[in-house]
């Protein structure tokens, strides 16, 4: 099964808002366990994504070094 491409300014923004609920004193367990699920998933998406940009900087930086 082909992964979904992330877009990391909707998933770190997603990820923001997990977060701002957390920091709100609710505490409804069984939504936070949801969210606390969710906000991992995104985290992983997102960790994931920067490391393919960071490798495509580097294969740019070794294409361009030798000029």
């Amino acid at each position: 099964m082909a992964k979904k491409a992330v877009n990391f300014a909707k998933a770190f923004q997603e990820l923001e808002a997990i977060t701002e609920w957390f920091e709100r004193d609710e505490a409804d367990l069984d939504e936070g366990l949801k969210k606390f699920e969710r906000g991992l998933e995104l985290a992983a998406a997102c960790k994931e994504k920067l490391s393919e940009v960071e490798n495509k900087v580097r294969e740019i930086k070794a294409k361009y070094e030798s000029v």
